[in-house]
């Protein structure tokens, strides 16, 4: 089988190999991310029960050894990536007041989740996780992480201006600013939010967490 360019300038010659101490051999960053870009797109197109290490180096324009280099298995890899997504997360507003962080937060999150492969890997996730406790602790961790993160943030800034009581409750918190949207785009899969919904849902949203 001929070895591609990518996975070839991955792996240094046998020569080189033998010489190097044992797990000296460098792993190019740009390949990792190649293969991570991969497993978005393999998911999206087959889900996760078709997806195949074979396929991801194929779309990464690797050879299987590159992919097997970094991780054990398909499982290992895509736990791996849905991990990151919760060191990523998603950008704290900063609008000056409540309501216009919530919405801020509602207009990223919402683009995000309509995304054509958010939209497909987010649901094939969800069901291969009900069947595999390692995939939905990681899931879980990297949807809870991501939201978590932001959402404390948001009520912290809003409790240091005076608009929020202190010592809410994170988790009702949590809940209430991330439940109703994640409903509508993910649960439901509404196709098109109504025109203002954002709008309004970040205003009730401010309310609930007032009356808390």
């Amino acid at each position: 089988m001929t070895t591609n360019a990518a996975e070839s300038a991955d792996e240094p010659p046998a020569r080189a190999r033998r010489r190097a101490p044992a797990g000296a051999a460098v792993l190019r960053e740009d390949v990792t991310e190649a293969i991570r870009a991969a497993v978005f797109e393999e998911l999206a197109s087959v889900g996760y029960a078709r997806m195949s290490i074979e396929g991801i180096a194929r779309r990464a324009g690797v050879g299987k050894t590159a992919v097997y280099r970094r991780w054990r298995s398909k499982l290992h890899l895509v736990l791996d990536v849905v991990s990151a997504l919760a060191v990523t997360g998603f950008p704290v507003p900063d609008t000056g007041s409540l309501e216009g962080d919530l919405r801020l937060l509602y207009e990223v999150t919402s683009r995000a989740l309509r995304h054509p492969v958010a939209s497909q890997i987010i649901p094939d996730l969800q069901a291969e996780a009900a069947r595999n406790p390692d995939l939905a602790d990681a899931f879980q961790k990297a949807l809870r992480d991501g939201q978590e993160g932001v959402a404390s943030r948001i009520v912290a800034a809003a409790e240091g201006r005076g608009e929020l009581p202190a010592g809410l409750d994170p988790e009702l918190a949590l809940d209430l600013i991330s439940g109703p949207l994640y409903w509508r785009s993910v649960v439901i899969r509404s196709p098109k939010l109504p025109k203002g919904y954002l709008e309004k849902l970040a205003r009730a949203t401010a309310g609930a967490l007032k009356a808390l």
